[in-house]
């Protein structure tokens, strides 16, 4: 039987190669020029952080952040940017989480919106994916039109289309 997953995730690489592209955008900045202002990404927990000396480059630093994500592809809407904290001395730390897969609440709201599109599909929680089933496969590419049109809180990629 016709089946996909509907996962969101980021891929790291992309998200590293962001992080060094603002690192390059930094160095030729005038406003950042022996300012410390240190951005890393920490691969293993998809945490990246970002420390500055004061607040306006700190909001300076998360609209650059997400331009570059852009340009890389990733959505901004797996950037969970945390609360500015103080780092000792004058410094500030900001944490960005990049979120991956799909919790338990998101997951029911994305079966309870195919279920009531009165599509024959089955709609499956499985860890952190939604697995769809269908007989046709143009009622899985309906369903994926239809997810990519709704309005989610979280960006979704659709992987494993099996016929």
């Amino acid at each position: 039987m016709p089946s996909f997953d509907a996962v969101s995730e980021v891929d790291m690489q992309e998200a590293d190669n962001s992080v060094n592209n603002l690192k390059k955008e930094l160095v030729n900045r005038f406003d950042f020029k022996n300012s410390g202002t240190e951005i890393e990404l920490n691969k293993k927990d998809g945490v990246i952080t970002i420390i500055s000396s004061d607040d306006m480059k700190m909001r300076t630093l998360r609209e650059m952040l997400i331009a570059c994500a852009l340009k890389r592809g990733i959505d901004t809407r797996s950037l969970d940017f945390g609360e500015v904290e103080k780092a000792g001395g004058t410094k500030l730390r900001r944490a960005v989480k990049l979120k991956k897969g799909i919790d338990k609440e998101q997951a029911k709201k994305i079966t309870v919106f195919i279920k009531d599109s009165g599509l024959k599909v089955q709609a499956a929680i499985m860890d952190d994916k939604v697995r769809v089933t269908g007989k046709k496969i143009d009622d899985l590419q309906s369903v994926i039109q239809m997810l990519k049109s709704a309005e989610l809180d979280i960006p979704l990629q659709y992987i494993n289309m099996k016929s």
